[in-house]
């Protein structure tokens, strides 16, 4: 989840500058760029369990160790909660998952690296701290009283308004992990194609993705529990949004959905005042009520912006929200998919052609049947795996048609080959875990945390 903005003392004086400020992320695709996020669980090597905030092998110890290797430090109210270098950052999810969101690159080939580097440090680390790290969409074997809880303060006030509105919104915070790429557009009718496009895919993503069938050490029945857990979090900030769809949406629409979604907090002065259900309408208007008189600046705006989470967000550019955290091959594979599909212009026209007939009844179908029959999922006289082939065809054009290559002539072409083998076989990752915990592991999910760790 992203930190708060720095304050900023010109206040909000219309609707208007809210369509700007989104606006203004438009880019000639000259300037395009790819910026990767991705979260993932640490643990005790000892004993597999999560990490508290202190002690000699806590989270504030392996960010210690990281801002010992060129980062800068971020606190707050004295605690170490971030790092930051060179337009990417180290941030820490509620239950002490670590995340990394990458600088804003080029091309997959500069993603991989970034990654690759990043996870070669964190294992560095943690080999020195006793700590393991490992790519899941869901927590595999211990229950939400087992995991702490971090010192953040706008988690304290999710923490405590999540229970109001969802039945698994704290499991969403302590037990999920993701991986998302985000990605420009050049103008609002292009926001508007790649974001209906993105948004009617998200749920192949998720089927590729999938990897989170444990929930306390037995099977959950779920291919992804971490895209159903979204489904239970907060109707009023989660979904796929069916107003995308339909006639004259553009960046006015989404700034009228974000009106609507009730706020968090307001952050003043290096504090968090609790905000949660509040309106941003009557912050507008200066009649918050618990920051009465005061109007909101573009800070508040973007920290706003930050509290909603669809299956695409909409910021500056545009998030991709739909896959479960995973080993280093796909954290390089999901912006391959997403840049393939939608930073060429004739790929770009084949997915929605792809996906333009296709109802409000079976998007919401799909985002329902994804997370428990994943590529299984029946679609159309067929399955969610003949669309995944299509669209990882798709894709594959598009990275060819990017040329973009590698200092050695390699092509991005080749971050997709993960994606392909699930597809082709028809086994995702948590096909193949529930094998494995079936026979070889002999029913226990601790295997997991060394057949698959970083």
């Amino acid at each position: 989840m992203s930190g708060p903005q720095s304050a900023s003392a010109a206040p909000i004086e219309s609707k208007a500058q809210l369509v700007d400020y989104l606006a203004a992320g438009s880019k000639p695709p000259e300037d395009w760029r790819i910026g990767t996020e991705h979260e993932k669980f640490a643990f005790r090597l000892s004993d597999l369990k999560p990490l508290p905030f202190d002690g000699p092998d806590g989270i504030r110890a392996v960010l210690e160790g990281l801002a010992g290797c060129g980062w800068e430090r971020v606190e707050e109210n004295g605690n170490l909660i971030a790092l930051a270098r060179d337009k990417a950052s180290v941030t820490l999810e509620p239950g002490g998952q670590v995340e990394l969101s990458g600088a804003p690159l080029r091309s997959i080939h500069d993603t991989c690296a970034e990654v690759a580097d990043h996870l070669a440090l964190v294992k560095k680390v943690g080999a020195q701290l006793g700590i393991g790290m490992i790519g899941l969409g869901f927590q595999p074997k211990w229950r939400r009283e087992d995991i702490p809880w971090m010192p953040k303060g706008r988690y304290k006030i999710m923490r405590d308004y999540m229970p109001k509105r969802g039945s698994l919104g704290l499991d969403m915070m302590t037990r999920t992990c993701t991986v998302q790429v985000n990605l420009d557009f050049a103008s609002e009718a292009d926001m508007v194609k790649k974001f209906r496009a993105s948004l009617a895919l998200q749920p192949i993503a998720t089927a590729l993705f999938a990897n989170s069938p444990f929930t306390e050490g037995k099977p959950n029945g779920f291919q992804s529990m971490r895209s159903h857990i979204w489904t239970d979090t907060d109707p009023d900030r989660t979904g796929d949004l069916p107003f995308v769809f339909e006639e004259g949406f553009g960046f006015e629409r989404y700034v009228d959905y974000l009106l609507d979604v009730p706020m968090y907090f307001v952050y003043r002065d290096g504090r968090y005042i609790d905000a949660a259900g509040h309106s941003f309408r009557d912050f507008l208007k200066g009649k918050l009520a618990v920051y009465p008189g005061q109007l909101p600046t573009l800070n508040d705006w973007a920290d706003h912006l930050t509290t909603a989470f669809p299956e695409v967000r909409l910021k500056k550019f545009l998030e991709m929200r739909g896959a479960d955290g995973g080993p280093w091959s796909r954290l390089c594979a999901l912006p391959a998919l997403w840049v393939g599909l939608l930073y060429d212009g004739t790929a770009l026209d084949a997915a929605w052609d792809l996906v333009k007939d296709w109802t409000t009844e079976e998007r919401a179908a799909l985002r329902r049947d994804v997370p428990r029959l994943g590529l299984a999922t029946p679609f159309r006289g067929g399955t969610v795996r003949d669309v995944a082939l299509r669209v990882l065809a798709i894709a594959r054009q598009g990275l060819a048609a990017r040329a973009h290559t590698d200092a050695i002539g390699g092509t991005e072409e080749g971050f997709l080959n993960d994606l392909q083998r699930i597809a082709d076989s028809g086994e995702t990752q948590a096909s193949e875990m529930l094998r494995r915990y079936e026979t070889e592991w002999g029913g226990s999910v601790d295997p997991v945390f060394t057949a698959y760790a970083y």
